[in-house]
Parts: structure tokens; sequence; C-alpha cells
């Protein structure tokens, strides 16, 4: 078994791990910059190291983190997600330094982070793909042939994109015209690489995408289903497991596709298969190589624990699980608490948390690093947590989701609370009819009250006292 995990990573992913490793009894390691030394990861870990001022530097250096992990005596790396974690560059240093990477082989995680080849390996292993580019564009010239060849509308995406980024959507060739530069320059800028390809665009499918668990011995399972339509610029925000919208048999069969997929390619530890689903149509999007923000709600409904799987994974162990073991119950949903005002169209909103109170009671989780008196910085994603919430039945999933957001008091920055009780207040939400279009759809779903109830404005009043008495 693993003896000490140094966690590549920051915030509640890191905190996560820690705590999945102090029930494993694995020693610990964090690392931050300067404007994480205070922070929970910080806090929680058996060790900590600095990585420095920059707030950004030492958390992208993979040689630095390699060799702190060798000398502080790490035979493990978890990466979280963001980051590092799909840099196959990064695993590669791992392999080659004799440190466990806690998570797929290098040349697997270059191969499913090129979608181009990802789609090629999907296409091989009888995967339905959508239709598009047989690998990367040459030029606009062949970007407007294949366009006119499969039909409008089309997406044009980084291949090497991810996070939603390095995609935009084509409506007509002289949109393309005009979007296809752009494309190259983003991804040029955000993931060091020029190189695009084109695919159809589904208009308005179901976002389904599978967690999946693969250890080295050949075993592979599916923790059925996560719904993420409910998002805005590609940029998840309310997740959903299982889909409250497919049929027992498309369940099945999605699940058989994501475990299909994952053998195919000799995967190893825990991954997501991601789909557009149209009607019965169901196309592989494309396959992430780490553990998902969204993992959470998989948890719930199954009661596997991801991360301590992962981490036995790599450390050479089976799998706790064979498919007939695993079952699901009831529905979860997850609400990325965003330090972002919707109103203001989602600018971030960062500062010091005034006042946090977390909700509580049956069926209601939270994955967070914050703490009253933290200050959020501004340097890394606006997510401060993840409220989770699990009922039995999907009415009672929705109500009780309202019951914790409303439960909930976050005070020192604007989130993205209010607009998810919105969200759900939509008859449409609350009879699981929806798709990628629903945010899009309904602006009108941001002029909600900043109304402050009676309780805020109280402890509002009491914490300006209270600082300026110096309590």
């Amino acid at each position: 078994m693993l003896k000490k995990v140094l966690i590549a990573n920051r915030g509640e992913i890191a905190v996560r791990i820690v705590r999945a490793c102090a029930e494993m009894g694995i020693r610990s390691t964090a690392i931050y910059t300067e404007p994480d030394r205070y922070a929970l990861h910080v806090k929680r870990a058996d060790e900590a190291y600095s990585l420095g001022e920059d707030p950004l530097a030492g958390y992208l250096d993979p040689l630095r983190i390699v060799n702190l992990a060798l000398e502080t005596g790490c035979d493990a790396i978890h990466p979280g997600y963001g980051f590092l974690s799909e840099n196959a560059e990064f695993a590669r240093l791992c392999e080659q330094n004799g440190v466990t990477f806690i998570g797929p082989r290098s040349e697997l995680i270059h191969q499913m982070g090129d979608k181009t080849q990802a789609r090629d390996a999907m296409r091989a292993a009888g995967v339905p793909i959508t239709p598009g580019s047989e690998g990367n564009l040459a030029d606009i010239d062949e970007a407007l042939a294949l366009a006119a060849e499969i039909g409008y509308p089309v997406m044009v995406k980084a291949t090497s994109g991810g996070g939603g980024r390095g995609i935009r959507r084509c409506d007509s060739a002289e949109e393309l015209k005009q979007q296809y530069p752009r494309v190259i320059s983003e991804a040029t800028k955000a993931f060091g690489s020029a190189e695009v390809f084109m695919e159809k665009c589904i208009v308005n499918p179901r976002h389904i995408e599978v967690q999946i668990l693969a250890d080295s011995h050949g075993n592979v399972v599916h923790l059925y289903e996560r719904d993420c339509s409910i998002q805005r610029r590609n940029q998840k925000l309310i997740e959903i497991a299982p889909s409250p919208q497919l049929t027992p048999e498309q369940r099945q069969y999605i699940g058989g596709l994501a475990v299909k997929a994952a053998e195919a390619v000799g995967y190893t530890n825990a991954g997501t298969v991601e789909f557009l689903l149209a009607g019965n149509e169901v196309y592989f999007m494309e396959m992430n190589t780490r553990v998902q923000v969204e993992h959470t709600i998989s948890e719930q409904i199954t009661g596997v624990d991801i991360v301590r799987e992962q981490l036995r994974i790599a450390a050479g162990l089976k799998l706790s699980y064979r498919q007939q073991d695993i079952s699901y119950r009831g529905y979860a949903l997850q609400f990325r608490i965003n330090a972002e005002d919707p109103k203001n169209d989602f600018l971030p909103s960062f500062g010091r948390i005034s006042h946090y109170y977390a909700p509580g009671g049956p069926g209601v989780r939270v994955d967070t690093a914050i703490y009253t008196g933290y200050e959020i910085p501004p340097y890394y994603d606006s997510m401060c947590l993840k409220l989770v919430v699990w009922a039995l039945t999907w009415e009672e999933a929705v109500a009780r989701g309202k019951r914790a957001l409303d439960d909930m008091r976050l005070h020192g920055i604007k989130t993205t609370a209010s607009y998810y009780q919105q969200i759900l207040q939509h008859p449409d939400f609350a009879a699981a009819n929806f798709d990628t279009s629903f945010v899009p759809s309904h602006p009108e779903l941001l002029n909600y009250s900043d109304k402050r109830h009676p309780s805020e404005t109280a402890l509002a009043l009491a914490s300006a006292i209270a600082a300026y008495a110096g309590w």
C-alpha cells in the first residue's frame, strides 16, 4: 500500500484527498504558494511545503513538484483536477523517477488529451462519434470544405483543449471564417498548441458523462452516469446523478459504451467518458483522465469512495467492486457555488469571507476549503464550495436542494447560490425537462431579488460592529 502521498493541488479537492489518505493510514503532503499559506488544505495535511511567492508558477512546475516528492519521501503524487492533472509530461516525470502517479499512464493521458487521437481510438473501438474531421484541420479551406459536407452548425475545437475553452460554434461559412483564427489563437495561448479539429454541432443535446474505474488487472466498472446539461458557456453549474431523463435501456447502453471505451485504450484508475445525447442518438465527446469535480454525486448514489479506489488502484490492488456489486439509489445534485456575481455577467467576486455557515441535515454534503475569515484569492478558479444533496426521489432531491441552498450563509462575496434557487424553481427543471440550452434559454432567471433575509441583515450588522470594535 502507499505510505505517503504528495497532493499536487489546492482547495477543496486537496482537502478531499487528505481525508481519503487519513482514512487509509497514508500520510499526506500538501504544497502551497504564498496566497495559500493559510489555506485549509495546508492546515489539514500531515506536512506542507511552500513553492514560493508566485501564485501559479509552483503549482504548474512538474519537475519541481516531482523533486519535492522525492526529497520528502513521498512514494506517490495525486494531481487532483485542473493544474497538472492531465499533463502527460508530469505523469512521465513521475514514471521516470519511480514516483507513482495516481492516474493513468502518461501515454494514455497524451492520447486522450489529443481530441483527434481520442476520436480515432473510439472510432476503432466501435464507440459512436460525431461526424467531423479525421485528424486536425490543415487550414481554413479544409475547414470550409468539411463544414459544407457535414452541414452547419459545426464546432471548431482546440485539439488539446478542455474546460470549455478553445471552442467556437459556427452557423455559417462567414462565421467559420471569423472564428477559425480565434480558436487557433485561444488554443495557442491556453494550451500551447495551434492544432484544431471540427465536428458536427449537435444542437441542444443532453450532456451525459459516465464515471469509470479501472485497475491494472483488467477490471473495469462504471458508476452510472451524471447529467451535466445545466451549464453556461460550456461551464457546468449543476450536476445530477443519475440522469432523471434516461430510460433503463439508455442507462445500460451508455454505461456499457463507457466501459467499452476504457477497455479499448487499456485505461487504469478513475476517469470519465463524456457523451452527447440527442434523442436516442449517443455520441462520444471526450474522455477525462482524472477525477472530476462532480465525482461527489456518483459517490452519493453508489456508496463507492472514488478517491479511495484511486489510491488502491495506484498501489496495484484490484478494484473493491465488480460491476454486479454496484447499484445506485436515489438522486444526487451538486451545486458549484462560485464566487461570481450572476447579475453582473458572472463577474468573479473575490475577497474576504466575513461569515460562513455550512448547510447540513439529512442527505447534505459540503466539499470546501473555505472558512469564516478566509480570503478568496483572485488567482484561481472561482469555485469556493460544492454543495451536494441526496434523496430517494427526484422531487425530494430538488426540494432538499432548495432547503440546503437556503440554509447556507456566505457573506463578504457574491455567489451563484441565489441563481441556483431560481433554476430549481423553474417548472421545466422540476419536471426534469432540460438540455444544454436551458441556461441560455432562460435569461429571466437572473431577475431575482437581492433582498436579504432578516437573519442575514442582523448577521451583517453584528459582523460590522465586531469588526469596528476589533473583536
